[in-house]
Order: structure tokens, then C-alpha cells, then sequence
């Protein structure tokens, strides 16, 4: 049977794959009939590969509710008899009944009371998905079990009862744990797969009402903005950022916020008031460098100063303070960070290839290389040793080394 052409065009405007669908349409579920659905990546795979063109009640309800549209819109057929409109509490019934739960759906559920014991196993849960990603960068299977962790944390505050300060906690690891789903997508360089994941980050904060947890959420749209190159709108989001509550109580807050203008600004060639801002960047962050961060903010070391400084000197042309900063960064990194040593050593190649040092360039983007692990999906390492190729063949060089790189760091990227 022919593919469904409408429901794959829909999806690429969301920019959801099957499995980020699938995850989605369980969430529609939960908020139908109370539990979380069983939609999987083979449900959605017949779906828009047309093997179902009448899905079941349950499945109609889940994608009406993700796309905002009724199913004959999305290319499906109708269903073979037309039933009579229904009242909310009715189609519920009727959905659970479809899932095989009547008898449960007619008798009083029981409800768990959440716990601090819960928001402990699940921040564990997220703990080992941070240290993964440290290691492997924007791999799809972090971002997918990221996803799938965070739909449990929703389900979990469905099903049970829990106090406003353990359902809070709740709602701001959901959303910490979306956020990461996000940040693997941005290092595959995918910014409409980590838009989608934000969308739904950014409700997950409002209900933790928690103004950290927003930051983390505008500074990951931040970035999304940078990788679409809409850089107006990646420095209305610094904007954002630096005059958040978070910023006010807190300078390495502020300090990130004016790190990420700087940024945007030199992209949007004002050097002058990019060096503003990267003055006050510091400016903030020196008397916060003496305290421990916790949480996520701890990323923002002195070592991630001077490598996002580096971005910046980029930008400005200044590639030998560039290069000067991320020197800094690797020398302080700790050995365990493996994506962003990675990452960092080959923009340190970058900037090498654009002062002319041709062969200095090959040798640290093949070290940068080495670092990556088999499986890892940081596709912004493999697009910054792309830009190092374009950079070193541009020079006409002949030297065999260069050369040579050249044609490995095809295969690579």
C-alpha cells in the first residue's frame, strides 16, 4: 500500500520522528484515559508506511490530539460507521474500555501517594543518563531513553497523589530530564527535533514554577536559534536570560546570559557591543567562581568560560585568542567530559587552520577524531572538523599531510 504522504508531511513540520511520535501520542493518552499509552514505534511505522489506514478509536483520539486535527485530515480513511457525538466522560470510558480495562475503568482506581523515595529513583535514573551523555554526546538513544524517562515522571504525578513540594520537584525533573532529551538533539545538530523537546520542557517549568528551571529552558532555545542561524533572535533570548529572577539572584546566571549575547551579537557583526557584553560575562563571573554550583548550572565552569569565549573571539575574527581560550579549556577539562573534549579540540583545529597552520590544524583534528566513541552522535564535532577541511583545502596547500587529512576527514564528517 502507498506510504501515508500526509502524515509524514505533518510530522516533518513538527519535526518528530516515528519514535518521538510514538512517545508523544502516549502522553495525548494519559491525559485521555488517565494512564499512559502503549503506542510503539511499530504502530507508528504501519501508520506512515500505510500498513493501517483505519486506526483503532484509542489511536484516532492520540493523534487528533498531538496534531489538532481529525484523522481523515491526516490522511487516513474514515471510520466504517459514524458515531454520535459523545460526552467527555463517555469517549473516556469508551477509550479505556478499548484497551481492555473497562471492568477497571467502572471501578475507583487506587492511587499511590508520591514520595521523596520517587523523585529520588528518578533523579538517579537521570544522573546515569548525564554521565552517558557526557561520554557519548548527542546520541539518538539518549534522547530517545531521556524522552521516555520523562513521560514515566508525568505518568507517575498522573497516577498518585503527591504534596506541592514533591510534585513541583516532579514537574522540574521532568522538564530538566526534556531538557537534556533537547540538548542531545542540538549536539546531532538537529534543532527541530530539540525544539519539539523544548515545547514541551518549557510547560514542564511552568508547573514546577521554579525560575532556574526556565533559564535552562530559554537557554537551550537560545541554541536552537544559533543553529538555525536566526541570531536576532538567539540574542532576544540572552536578552531573556540575563534579566531572568534567576540572573538577579544569582551572577553565574547572569554571567551565562551575557556569554550567550556576546555570542549572538558578534554573529550579527557588533563587535562593539559583543565586547560589552563578554566584559560583563566576566565581570559576573569572577565573584561566582569561588562558590560550588549545583545543579545543572555546574557546567558553567572556568574551563566552559574560555570555551565559550573562544566562540566569540571566533566570530570577531580574533582566531589567536581564540585559540589561546580553548587551550585553557583542554587544559582544565576534566578527563571524564569526553564529548566536550572532543568538541573543543576540534574547534582548537579550527582556529589553527585559519591562522595557517596547516599541519599543526591535521594533527589536533585527528586527535579530536580519536576522542570520539564508535557510537557517539555529537554531530557538531563532526561539522567543526568539516569547517577545518574547507579551511586547510582553501589554502591550495599541497603538503602531503594536509592532503592526506583532507581526504580522512571525509570519511569522518
Amino acid at each position: 500500500m502507498p506510504a501515508n504522504a500526509v502524515l509524514k508531511r505533518r510530522m516533518r513540520e513538527l519535526g518528530l520522528t516515528q519514535d518521538e511520535l510514538a512517545s508523544q501520542m502516549n502522553i495525548a493518552l494519559l491525559k485521555i484515559i488517565g494512564r499512559p499509552g502503549e503506542v510503539s514505534a511499530r504502530t507508528v511505522r504501519n501508520l506512515v508506511n500505510g500498513a493501517t489506514r483505519r486506526p483503532i478509536g484509542r489511536t484516532c483520539a492520540a493523534l487528533e490530539a498531538v496534531f489538532g486535527c481529525p484523522t481523515a485530515d491526516l490522511g487516513f480513511d474514515p471510520p466504517r460507521t459514524a458515531a454520535p457525538a459523545e460526552d467527555p466522560v463517555h469517549r473516556r470510558t469508551l477509550l479505556v474500555a478499548a484497551t481492555g480495562t473497562a471492568v477497571a475503568a467502572a471501578a475507583p482506581a487506587r492511587h499511590s501517594r508520591l514520595g521523596q523515595p520517587d523523585a529520588d529513583r528518578f533523579h538517579l535514573e537521570y544522573t546515569h543518563l548525564l554521565r552517558d551523555d557526557s561520554r557519548l554526546g548527542g546520541a539518538r538513544e539518549i534522547e530517545h531513553k531521556a524522552g521516555e524517562l520523562a513521560t514515566r515522571i508525568q505518568a507517575s504525578l498522573a497516577n498518585g497523589g503527591a504534596s506541592d513540594r514533591i510534585q513541583r520537584q516532579m514537574y522540574r525533573l521532568a522538564s530538566d530530564v526534556t531538557c537534556l532529551a533537547a540538548f542531545a538533539a542540538i549536539d546531532a545538530s538537529a534543532p527541530q527535533r530539540a525544539r519539539a523537546h523544548l515545547d514541551r520542557a518549557f510547560t514542564l517549568a511552568g508547573l514546577a514554577r521554579d525560575s532556574e528551571t526556565m533559564y535552562r529552558v530559554w537557554d537551550h532555545l537560545m541554541l536552537t536559534s544559533s543553529q538555525h542561524e536566526n541570531h536576532a533572535e538567539a540574542a532576544a533570548g540572552a536578552e531573556v536570560m540575563k534579566r531572568s529572577s534567576a540572573a538577579r539572584r544569582d551572577p553565574l546566571y547572569a554571567s551565562l546570559g551575557y556569554m550567550r549575547r556576546a555570542n549572538a551579537l558578534a554573529r550579527l557583526c557588533q563587535p562593539t557591543e559583543s565586547l560589552r557584553a563578554l566584559n560583563l560575562a566576566e565581570r559576573a563571573f569572577l565573584p561566582a567562581s569561588g562558590k560550588t554550583p549545583s545543579g545543572w548550572i555546574s557546567f558553567y565552569s572556568r574551563a566552559e568560560f574560555d570555551a565559550l569565549s573562544s566562540y566569540v573571539w571566533t566570530a570577531l575574527g580574533e582566531h589567536a585568542r581564540a585559540e589561546s581560550c580553548l587551550h585553557r579549556t583542554l587544559a582544565a577539562i576534566p578527563a571524564e567530559m569526553i564529548r566536550n573534549r572532543a568538541l573543543y579540540t576540534a574547534h582548537l583545529s579550527l582556529a589553527q587552520a585559519r591562522q595557517g597552520e596547516v599541519e599543526l590544524a591535521c594533527a589536533t583534528g585527528r586527535r579530536a577524531f580519536g576522542m570520539l566513541l564508535p557510537d557517539s552522535g555529537s554531530q557538531r564535532t563532526a561539522n567543526t572538523l568539516a569547517r577545518t577541511r574547507q579551511v586547510i583545502a582553501a589554502t591550495g596547500t599541497k603538503a602531503p599531510e594536509a592532503l592526506s587529512w583532507i581526504e580522512e576527514s571525509r570519511r569522518w564528517t
